[in-house]
């Protein structure tokens, strides 16, 4: 059994937010922030939870963070312990990611000696409603402690507070919460229970928003005491009575003990790890940063759903509404397909069921069938606003079209269900719904062709590509190959005469529409951009006439460090310079359009005019990199996307709004990077293959996946490449 810990010495106030990241933990039902115990609102503690959201009065509509039953704080011979308020002697936080266990020793000096506090938690990934801590205080004097624990409903809010009501009572040994929001009065309910030494002293106190224990014990010299805390979650999304579904857990769970649900613990994350893990030989660090951050893809999978999906900042906070971007299929579904399908199946079904809110989005804008929502909540509804970043300087909201420009999500939506088809075979899934998916995405594009006078060609204009620094473009060359991809995709169900005898009785409708011809015309007129003269694919129509500066050149010319680059009036929206992979994302996405010349031509042409600006960009230019044989140029792109949440750093500002939080597509661009960069793995016509392209310090890559229910193990070294199907 592997030790995998990601470790911090020492104490810095500046770095709490990044730690917070750092060091969480999850189970896909809720994620738990990497902050310490003792932590308040101010410092961004938050237990968040997928697929439940509130609203309130102007503010933006963003998932809740549950009242927090971690709250500690020990108090010494009338000195309180905690940080930031007081210095450490010395302090240590890790995360063993190996098995979703976090943990902190914090060695205070007090007047009469050393006091110490370890603990231990994880949210238990085989019981999604779970959380369990164990704290150890030892002192090397004599001490008189009182130890302030419960449930704290002071909650940090982005555009809260979500909570117009909070209800607290102790019960048999128990400390009850439950919250009722502000919007459709949803309920969370936190139960938690303490295992402790039967001769402490207790005192429960209830305020408005904290139901705490006071408990009063003394320590002898260098003799820890334990003590073991337990909390279930439940909302009213898991039922009628929420409460009572968390008395019930705790009373279940509470006769196990921590060493037993630490036990069970380990034993779910080692059988993820068995199809999950990624060996590289030959370079320590880079192994260890892929398989840190596919720890934060499988503490966000909702593996307890049958249809939900993981926001692009995961479950980290309340960060970008905590809504479902195009990040899910396009850069963690990968992952999913390839290691754990439910997964993958869980969020393509999450689309199928949102296929009506895209249906109504289309409508509103005027077009016919699915235009999905650029951030995706409940039912589908589009959180993104049209006013979506501030002004730095005059402090007004600035007018931004993520939300009806960004066309490209649906077609990335279609693009991750062919892969699902084609990964697993389940046609169930295609026979359920997503067939339709494909058809009212097709139907989309089609309404929104436009043809220009005396020409034969069909256009899309007035779009954003993945280069969101410039809005408003036509014939984004990405964008118009996706639809492309579409259209084809949506002729083949039309055409399936080998279909299910329920899909064919689904798509005789579009027939009879005249959708068969409709398109297949549309795929074969549709404007796709071409290398010019110089070789290069111009990223939409008169790209390559805007200024051709630096990206150091346009940074110099922010008058504020928070000014968002794009929009009407950013830096960057009148020169080359573009936030993150675009067309590259194109060539990597269809490398039969492409030679690998004109490949390679344009990768050298637009990385040094990237700002990369977003955490999707790195993974793009170096899957590319290996496509074209320059692994040694790939390996520093994909360190970055690998690095992401274990060094921190990345952008947390647009305009005077936090994005800070994980980065899982991050994670999902660097396990692509190493399976389909490095290891050359391809899919397709129900076989696969690999051509590998190690770096020059890789001996080894190893790893499994799962195709069509097999589990293959494939070992790609510099002399060659096994593939071996797995009993």
């Amino acid at each position: 059994m592997k030790d995998w810990i990601l470790e911090k010495d020492g104490y810095d106030k500046n770095e709490i937010a990044t730690n917070g990241n750092r060091f969480f933990c999850g189970n896909g039902y809720m994620g738990i922030r990497g902050t310490l115990e003792e932590y308040e609102k101010e410092q961004l503690p938050a237990i968040n939870l997928g697929g439940i959201y509130d609203k309130v009065g102007d503010g933006w509509r963003e998932p809740l963070n549950a009242p927090n039953p971690l709250f500690t704080k020990v108090i010494v011979n009338g000195e309180e312990l905690s940080l930031p308020g007081r210095s450490a002697k010395n302090h240590v936080h890790q995360v063993d990611y190996r098995h979703g266990l976090v943990r902190r020793e914090t060695k205070f000096q007090t007047q009469c000696g050393q006091m110490t506090i370890t603990s231990e938690r994880f949210a238990h990934m085989g019981k999604k409603h779970m959380i369990c801590m164990q704290l150890f205080v030892m002192a090397d004097f004599h001490a008189d402690i009182e130890l302030q624990t419960g449930i704290d409903g002071e909650v940090w809010d982005i555009n809260g507070p979500h909570y117009d009501e909070i209800l607290t009572k102790a019960e048999g040994g128990m400390l009850l919460m439950e919250a009722v929001t502000h919007e459709s009065r949803d309920r969370v309910a936190v139960v938690e229970y303490i295992k402790k030494d039967d001769g402490m002293k207790q005192l429960c106190v209830e305020t408005q928003n904290r139901c705490l224990r006071k408990i009063y014990f003394s320590v002898e010299p260098n003799k820890p005491v334990v003590i073991e805390k337990s909390a279930a979650i439940f909302t009213s999304k898991d039922g009628k009575e929420p409460l009572a579904q968390a008395k019930e857990a705790i009373r279940e769970e509470v006769k196990s003990g921590y060493v037993c649900l630490k036990r069970e613990q380990i034993q779910c994350w080692e059988k993820l790890w068995e199809t999950s893990e990624v060996e590289i030989d030959g370079d320590q660090e880079a192994e260890e940063a892929l398989n840190y951050s596919l720890y934060h893809l499988l503490s966000i999978a909702p593996f307890h759903a049958e249809s939900l999906s993981i926001p692009a900042r995961g479950l980290s906070g309340q960060t970008y509404k905590g809504a479902v971007f195009w990040d899910t299929e396009m850069f963690m579904l990968d992952f999913f397909l390839n290691c754990q399908p439910g997964v993958a199946r869980t969020l393509l079904r999450y689309r199928i069921d949102t296929l009506s809110g895209a249906q109504k989005k289309a409508a509103q804008y005027g077009y016919q069938g699915a235009f999905y929502a650029w951030e995706s909540q409940e039912g589908g509804f589009d959180a993104c606003s049209d006013y979506n970043v501030t002004d730095v300087f005059t402090g007004r909201p600035m007018r931004t079209y993520f939300k009806d420009k960004q066309i490209h999500i649906s077609a990335a939506i279609v693009y991750g269900l062919v892969k699902y088809l084609e990964r697993t075979g389940d046609k169930e899934l295609l026979y359920t719904g997503g067939a339709k998916v494909i058809l009212e995405c097709a139907k989309f594009y089609d309404s929104m062709l436009l043809c220009k006078a005396h020409t034969e060609l069909y256009e899309l204009r007035d779009v954003i590509g993945p280069d969101e620094y410039h809005e408003r473009v036509n014939n984004n060359g990405y964008t118009n190959r996706m639809a492309k991809f579409v259209f084809e995709e949506a002729c083949n169900i039309l055409n399936d005469s080998e279909a299910d005898e329920k899909l064919l009785q689904e798509v005789q409708e579009y027939k009879k529409q005249g959708f068969v011809e409709r398109f297949k015309e549309d795929a074969e007129k549709l404007y796709i951009p071409k290398p010019d003269q110089d070789g290069i694919v111009a990223q939409f129509d008169g790209y390559r006439d805007l200024e051709d500066t630096t990206v150091n050149a346009v940074r110099n010319r922010l008058l504020n460090e928070r000014e968002y680059w794009g929009g009407a009036y950013g830096v960057a929206s009148d020169t080359q310079i573009i936030k993150q992979a675009d067309v590259i994302t194109w060539m990597v996405m269809f490398p039969e359009d492409f030679t690998e010349e004109q490949k390679w031509h344009n990768w050298k042409y637009y990385e040094p005019r990237t700002e990369h600006g977003s955490s999707l960009s790195a993974c793009m230019y170096s899957i590319l990199a290996c496509v074209c044989g320059h692994q040694e140029e790939a390996y520093p792109f994909f360190r970055k996307s690998a690095e992401a949440d274990k060094k921190g750093g990345g952008k947390e500002w647009a305009g005077d709004i936090y994005i800070g939080g994980t980065h899982p597509a991050a994670a999902g661009g660097a396990y692509m990077t190493a399976i389909f960069g490095f290891g050359g793995v391809r899919v397709k016509g129900g076989k696969i293959t690999a051509q590998p392209r190690l770096p020059k310090t890789w001996k080894k890559l190893k790893f499994r996946m799962i195709y069509r229910k097999e589990v293959y193990e494939i070992t790609a070294t510099k002399s060659g490449v096994t593939i071996d199907k797995i009993a």
